[in-house]
């Protein structure tokens, strides 16, 4: 198993006292992987102490309001690529395809691209396999580091760790085409209204059909451009 990434898939899901009461041991283990650097292993374990000082009420708070009230910071890959379209739903199946083929069943109610799940389907993986998932999901990765980056959010250098992880250089083309996307005031409750009103995502659609592995869910995890005609995407000036 690949700790690091396991690790990353536990401190990104929803907080719970259990999570908070293993944070000593999940730090230990961190500090024995060698599969990252003293600075990636520093990041994992500043998100640890962040999540160790604050009581599970105000963490859990904090998850919500950061995660769950926009999609600017959603942690579901699809979308940040395909958000509601049709698209989605069969980037869905192949997806969670792929994990069963894998042999990878994990009981829980979270579609398949929830980024903690993904993280521990990779952390199964032979790392190669592994980091190739992960150069293909560079571009939505480090829209979520900046994102977070700008709120100050402590959650980015959980991002930052995967990228050290995985040494990818996200495509500036597909980062561009995510971060033209307007974010979302989590304090605007009318827009939330209307994001639970939207219809929900379903599988179907040619599920079944076709090949489902690496090369498929390449080209669906690729940006779908949604920016209007004309419209320049931002340059990608990384960290100052």
């Amino acid at each position: 198993m690949i700790t690091s990434l396991k690790i990353l898939s536990l401190l990104l899901n929803y907080p719970t006292r259990e999570l908070l009461d293993d944070l000593p041991a999940l730090k230990e283990a961190v500090n024995a992987d060698r599969l990252l650097s003293s600075k990636g292993r520093k990041m994992i374990c500043t998100l640890c102490d962040d999540l160790a000082g604050l009581d599970l009420y105000e963490v859990q708070e904090r998850y919500v309001f950061l995660f769950d009230r926009t999609r600017s910071h959603s942690l579901h890959l699809f979308e940040h690529v395909h958000g509601e379209s049709r698209d989605r739903g069969q980037a869905l199946v192949d997806l969670r395809e792929m994990y069963l083929n894998n042999g990878f069943a994990a009981e829980t109610t979270e579609l398949p691209d929830y980024i903690p799940l993904f993280l521990e389907y990779l952390a199964h993986q032979p790392f190669p396999e592994a980091k190739e998932l992960l150069h293909q999901t560079a571009h939505i990765f480090e829209a979520l580091r900046l994102r977070l980056k700008k709120k100050g959010s402590i959650y980015a250098d959980a991002f930052a760790a995967v990228a050290e992880l995985s040494k990818a250089t996200p495509s500036k083309e597909l980062l561009s085409n995510i971060l033209a996307e307007p974010e979302d005031d989590p304090n605007d409750l009318e827009a939330m209204d209307r994001v639970w009103q939207e219809e929900v995502v379903k599988f179907g659609g040619n599920a079944g059909e076709g090949s489902c592995g690496p090369d498929r869910l390449r080209m669906q995890m690729r940006a779908a451009d949604r920016r209007p005609p004309n419209e320049t995407p931002p340059n990608i000036q990384g960290d100052q």
